[in-house]
């Protein structure tokens, strides 16, 4: 993680204006909510002098009809200090949520809008650990902690006011715990930050280790790189635990220096009372009242003080989720071009990821409009980097891609959606009813449409015989579909997509031999009528092209129909040769070199 351009993390100042932005359209509901909590706050003050008139009503051997009036005024004071808390609490929760709803939009709006190339820049998992760990980490404290902590914030208020009212004296003896606090909040606060940022930090570097680890678990098998793999995973876990372990240290450091400052006021407002009883200034019930006051403060004090632990956690989690939602959105072209046709020109294209170490170089690729071409080679040949310039996800560091007549950057991104569709290997089943998932493609098609979608690439018929059909919940949470199902679905989704470009990477490789062939008639007709660029898991895919391009080292080396490219005797013929040769030994049931169907390698 450390070697990735992770997406960026805003300031505090942005956050608390953003925080802004997003209250401004519940200013009303947020008002009234301040004014409940503030009742019920002023409300609950009343229950210590009237505790204080029974311990007077006692001291001075008074009758218990006398205690009567006292005790109904507690039970109307509890009632009427719970109804308002409960109608604060729901104000504030409200408002609350619907702010969390707001950022949420912005935030998923503009993650599904941020370029993949940013995203790959920065690896996934720091994306998820936002959109996940970060979100649920706000979405508690507006739930739990900001409630909790407007209600304890007011009672400390009201509190010191009461104490004033009794005797300004009690309140000096109270405020003798303040510095003790505020140097305590203080130091939670200078160093609460750092520790709450490692650890989101931490979180996502732990996050991006599994997604690689687990997502690519064949090729750390193939290549024996578990014990490698664990390790990381190892070390990724054990500095979460050994942060989560500094937080528990720090934390209990916290508290014990609040318990220090409640000691020294409660011991201040106990001598207190006894010096004013003892002077005739004040009666025992009225010492009694300070003194529950200040043991009330307690609570509401390590709230608030508590509080702050959950909030600067949050706003550390709020920084990362506004710092992708501010991020600007990629400039659109003046006037956005349009293509004349569907053709793919790959004019002097290079390309690498890491400075100083080009992928591909000077790639030239001619795709007429409305055919099929396959890009063939072994692994790191480029093939995938080349179809992900041309799908946009890339762009190039010299040379051009245009479509039809159109360079892509004049297309825009909005116009690169509307064009080329990329469909990969990795295909995801949203939770949800089957239809919903096909209507991603196209919100407004029917349920014919869906129907026509899924018999035209040969789906009907598992996605009718579901239990409640295309209304049936898929993903996760529902009925799961098999890796050649996921992958019908997808290309389901192109068809009522209908772009007028397809790019698919590798879209039939998780499947296995009669997997295969079925996905592979799917793919054709998913790509009738479109310009298609296919790169070929299987060299029947390239055989059923009409050009095949291998390339090698990021180069270009041979073009051609699959007959002329067998004739030629190169590269690709070599390939096919070996490639035959398996696939007529699997047929006999005798296992090839491999173990397995026989396939080119694919891209890293």
């Amino acid at each position: 993680m450390n070697e990735r351009t992770l997406l960026p993390v805003t300031s505090g100042a942005r956050v608390l204006a953003v925080l802004g932005e997003l209250l401004h359209p519940h200013r009303a509901r947020a008002l009234a909510a301040l004014v409940a909590l503030v009742a019920a706050a002023a409300s609950a003050l009343l229950t210590a002098p009237l505790l204080g008139r029974v311990v007077d009503i006692a001291a001075t051997g008074q009758g218990a009809d006398a205690v009567t009036g006292p005790v109904l005024a507690l039970v109307a004071v509890a009632v009427v200090e719970g109804a308002l808390a409960v109608v604060g609490v729901g104000l504030v929760a409200r408002v609350g949520e619907g702010m969390l709803a707001a950022l949420r939009e912005r935030f998923v709006d503009r993650a599904l809008r941020l370029p993949l190339e940013q995203i790959e820049a920065a690896g996934s998992g720091d994306l998820t650990s936002r959109v996940s760990t970060d979100i649920a980490l706000v979405g508690d404290a507006v739930r739990h902690a900001v409630p909790d902590f407007a209600r304890a914030a007011l009672m400390i208020l009201l509190t010191l006011v009461g104490l004033a009212v009794l005797d300004w004296r009690f309140l000096l003896a109270a405020l003798l715990a303040v510095p003790i606090q505020a140097a305590t909040a203080r130091w939670f606060l200078r160093r609460s930050g750092p520790f709450y940022a490692a650890q989101r930090r931490a979180g996502g570097a732990q996050q991006q280790q599994l997604l690689e680890t687990v997502g690519g678990v064949e090729t750390v098998r193939a290549f024996g790189l578990a014990a490698q793999h664990t390790r990381l995973v190892r070390a990724r876990s054990a500095e979460v635990v050994h942060l989560a372990m500094e937080v528990v240290r720090f934390q209990t450091r916290f508290f014990g220096r609040l318990n220090g400052a409640e000691l020294v006021g409660a011991a201040a407002v106990l001598t207190t009372g006894f010096l004013l009883v003892r002077g005739g200034t004040a009666t025992i019930g009225t010492a009694t009242a300070a003194a529950l006051y200040f043991i009330n403060l307690f609570t509401p004090v390590n709230q608030v003080l508590f509080l702050l632990d959950t909030v600067q956690s949050a706003g550390a989690g709020l920084a990362r989720i506004v710092g992708v939602a501010d991020l600007p959105q990629a400039p659109a072209p003046a006037r956005a071009a349009r293509p004349a046709d569907t053709g793919i020109t790959v004019k002097g294209v290079s390309f690498g990821y890491v400075d100083g170490h080009l992928v591909l170089d000077d790639v030239d690729l001619e795709v007429d409009p409305g055919t099929t071409v396959a890009l063939v080679g072994s692994s790191g040949a480029g093939k995938t980097t080349l179809a992900k310039l041309v799908a946009g996800v890339h762009a190039p560091r010299a040379g051009t891609v245009r479509i039809g007549d159109a360079p892509l950057p004049e297309l825009g991104a909005d116009g690169i959606r509307e064009t080329v569709a990329l469909i990969t290997q990795e295909v995801h089943v949203f939770a949800g009813p089957l239809a919903d998932d096909l209507r991603l493609a196209r919100p407004d098609a029917t349920d014919d449409d869906l129907r026509a979608a899924l018999d035209a690439v040969g789906a009907l018929g598992w996605a009718e015989g579901l239990p409640s059909g295309l209304s049936t919940v898929v993903g996760a949470g529902g009925t799961g579909l098999t890796v050649e199902q996921a992958q019908q679905l997808a290309l389901a989704r192109l068809v009522l997509a209908d772009r007028p470009v397809a790019v698919l990477d590798e879209a039939t490789a998780e499947a296995g031999s009669s997997g295969a062939r079925q996905l592979e008639r799917a793919a054709a007709v998913a790509l009738e009528g479109r310009t298609g660029l296919v790169i070929a898991h299987r060299l029947t895919q390239a055989a059923a092209a009409d050009l095949v391009v291998v390339l090698e080292a990021g180069r270009v080396v041979e073009r051609g129909t699959h007959d002329e490219l067998v004739a030629a005797g190169g590269r690709y013929a070599h390939l096919w040769a070996a490639w035959s040769q398996d696939a007529t030994r699997a047929a006999a049931g005798t296992p090839t070199a491999a173990g397995r169907s026989p396939a080119p390698p694919q891209d890293g």
